[in-house]
Parts: C-alpha cells; sequence; structure tokens
C-alpha cells in the first residue's frame, strides 16, 4: 500500500471515530432525540457495521416516526436484504413524510410491493 493511501485511510479512521464518538455523546445527552441516532447508523453503515445501524435506525424511526430519511435507510437495507414487505413499509413512510427517494429506487430497481392492505403505513 502506497503512503499517500495509508495517510487517507488512517486520517478517514480518526475522522469516523470523531464522528462517531460525536453522535454517542448527542444519543447520551439527547436520548429522546431521534437525529443522532440516525446520523449514528449512518456512520455505522458506510462502515459496514449494517447490524447495529439498523437497530440505531429501527430506534430512530421508533422515536420519531416522521424521521424521512431514517426510513429511507430502512427502505433500501430491507431490500438489500431481500424483505420487500419492510423495503416498501418504509419507503412509504419516507414518502409520506417528504422523501420519496427510496419509493423511486425500489420502483427503479422492480422491488415487487408484497404488503397488503393492512400492512400499509397510515
Amino acid at each position: 500500500m502506497d503512503l499517500w493511501r495509508e495517510t487517507a485511510e488512517f486520517a478517514l479512521s480518526e475522522d469516523a471515530g470523531r464522528l462517531i464518538a460525536e453522535q454517542k455523546a448527542w444519543i447520551a445527552a439527547e436520548p429522546s432525540n431521534a437525529k443522532p441516532y440516525y446520523h449514528l447508523a449512518a456512520l455505522l453503515r458506510s462502515s459496514g457495521d449494517r447490524a447495529r445501524a439498523l437497530g440505531l435506525l429501527l430506534e430512530a424511526v421508533r422515536l420519531d416516526g416522521s424521521l424521512a430519511p431514517a426510513h429511507a435507510a430502512l427502505a433500501e437495507m430491507y431490500a438489500v436484504a431481500g424483505d420487500p414487505a419492510a423495503a416498501w413499509r418504509h419507503a412509504i413512510a419516507a414518502r409520506d413524510h417528504g422523501d420519496d427517494s427510496a419509493a423511486l429506487l425500489l420502483e427503479r430497481h422492480r422491488v415487487p410491493v408484497t404488503m397488503t392492505e393492512r400492512e400499509l403505513p397510515g
């Protein structure tokens, strides 16, 4: 590995560690605020820790069901995991709160709508 790549990776890991610590501190200070859970999930998801990211996103939408970016992220994760019903449930929730990106993504990739009317949010 060349020196520049090593330096860049070290700098990125330092920044990621600092950002993760900031989000954890925000959660500790405001445990009922959904936003730091969402931000921490995004950081963990980008580092490959999908299981912890999923749990944090679920907590974010439990705390604030109108947090559209968290629903959109959940829709993407469930689509990749092969759970189209959960993917659409969160895509529709995101769209209902102003973010149609996940629904458009699912449509573009032809993720089948498998929910019954009872499972639809709202």
